[in-house]
C-alpha cells in the first residue's frame, strides 16, 4: 500500500497515525475561542487541525418550515438547516489567521470545502490537502474539481453503498487525485460503538489499495485507538475546549486532556503492531530465568533415583525444561545433590 504525503507528514503503515483535530463550529462564532482551539490542540499533539468553509447560503436555502427543519430528534432538533449553519460556519475572513497559526505551532492547516466557491477561496491559502465531508460525498460534481486541484483528498464515507464508494473513487482518480484516504464513519451525532463496524477498516484498504481511517463521532477514544489495530492511518475527531460550554457539536467533541489521550494511545496502538514476532523478543531475554524448570526438591544421595519425591517443576529456569521431567523419573543420579539444586544432563549416571 502506497505511504502519501501530507505537508510534511507522511501517511502509510511506517508512520503513526495522522491525528486531525475537527474544529467544525466549536468556534461558538468567537475567532479568539477559536484560536484557543488551535492552540489547545497543538498542545495536544494534533498534527492537523480542520475547518469548515461555506457560508449559511452556500449549504441550504433559507427557509423555515418543511423539508429544511431537521425533526424532532438529535442535538439540533426543532431547528431549521439554514439556522445551524449561520451558528456554525467559520467566517472566511477569520481563515488565514487561523491557518498561520496553525503552521507556527507546528500543524497542518485544511478545511471542507462545501461548494466550488469555498473551494476556490481555498486553493489562495495554499492549504495542503481537501477534506470531503459524508453529506457531500455524493455530489459528484464537486469531487471532481476538488480531485483536479492535484492535492491529496481525505474523504468521509458515511451513509455510502459499496457501489457509492466506488464511484467516489473512480471519480477522483479520472479527475487527477491518486493520494487520497478513505474513512470510516457513522454519520450519526453521536455515534454509538456498536454501530461503527470498524471491521470495514481493512475492508475499505483492501478493496481499494489506498489508505483509511476513521472519521470518529463516538464518545471518548476506545473506537480511534481499536481502528489502529485494524489499519487506521488517519483519524478525525471532533475537538472542544470545554462540552459544558456548549457549541453546535461539542456533545461529540473530545477535550484537551482526552484529545492527547487519543494521540498518545493511538500512537501506542500503532507502536504495538509491530510484525509477527514467535521466540523470545530480545527485551524478553533477561525474563527466560523466570520460567519454570527441574529443580532438586530433596537432598539425594549419589546412586538414588530420582522420583516425584525428589524433583519438582519450579521456577527459576535454570534446570532442565519441565518437558523432561516424565523422561528422569527413575534415572540415578552421578553424586550427592542439595535441595534448591538445577537438574542437568550431566549429573546423570
Amino acid at each position: 500500500m502506497r505511504e502519501i504525503t501530507i505537508g510534511n507528514r507522511r501517511i502509510g503503515k511506517g508512520n503513526p497515525p495522522f491525528i486531525i483535530a475537527e474544529m467544525s463550529g466549536n468556534h461558538n462564532q468567537s475567532l479568539d475561542r477559536a484560536l484557543d482551539l488551535v492552540k489547545a490542540a497543538a498542545k495536544a499533539g494534533a498534527h492537523a487541525f480542520k475547518i469548515q468553509t461555506y457560508t449559511p447560503e452556500t449549504m441550504t436555502l433559507n427557509i423555515q418550515d418543511g423539508d429544511f427543519m431537521i425533526g424532532s430528534s438529535g442535538l439540533w432538533k426543532g431547528r431549521s438547516l439554514f439556522e445551524l449553519y449561520e451558528e456554525a460556519y467559520t467566517p472566511w475572513e477569520w481563515h488565514e489567521t487561523i491557518f498561520e497559526y496553525c503552521r507556527k505551532l507546528g500543524m497542518i492547516p485544511f478545511s471542507t470545502p462545501f461548494d466550488e466557491t469555498s473551494l476556490e477561496f481555498l486553493e489562495t491559502l495554499g492549504v495542503a490537502c481537501y477534506k470531503i465531508a459524508s453529506f457531500e460525498n455524493n455530489d459528484i460534481p464537486l469531487l471532481r474539481k476538488v480531485a483536479s486541484k492535484g492535492k491529496p483528498m481525505i474523504i468521509s464515507t458515511g451513509m455510502t453503498s459499496l457501489g457509492e464508494i466506488e464511484n467516489i473513487v473512480t471519480t477522483i482518480k479520472d479527475a487527477g487525485c491518486d493520494d487520497f484516504v478513505l474513512l470510516k464513519c457513522t454519520s450519526s451525532y453521536p455515534a454509538s460503538p456498536e454501530h461503527s463496524n470498524l471491521n470495514t477498516i481493512p475492508y475499505l484498504r483492501d478493496l481499494f489499495h489506498c489508505q483509511v481511517g476513521l472519521s470518529d463521532h463516538t464518545l471518548g477514544v476506545g473506537a480511534a485507538v481499536a481502528s489502529v489495530a485494524l489499519g487506521s492511518t488517519v483519524i478525525e475527531k471532533h475537538f472542544t475546549l470545554n462540552r459544558d460550554e456548549g457549541g453546535v457539536d461539542s456533545a461529540f467533541s473530545l477535550e484537551p486532556e482526552e484529545f492527547a489521550a487519543l494521540v498518545r494511545e493511538t500512537e501506542a496502538a500503532w507502536k504495538s503492531l509491530g510484525k509477527v514476532s514467535i521466540g523470545p523478543t530480545k527485551e524478553e531475554e533477561k525474563s527466560l530465568q523466570f520460567r519454570r524448570s527441574i529443580y532438586i526438591s530433596k537432598d539425594i544421595k549419589a546412586g538414588e533415583v530420582l522420583t516425584k519425591e525428589n524433583i519438582r517443576v519450579i521456577r527459576p529456569g535454570f534446570g532442565l525444561d519441565p518437558k523432561y521431567y516424565d523422561l528422569l523419573l527413575g534415572k540415578p543420579i552421578k553424586r550427592d545433590l542439595k535441595v534448591g539444586t538445577p537438574l542437568s544432563w550431566e549429573q546423570l549416571l
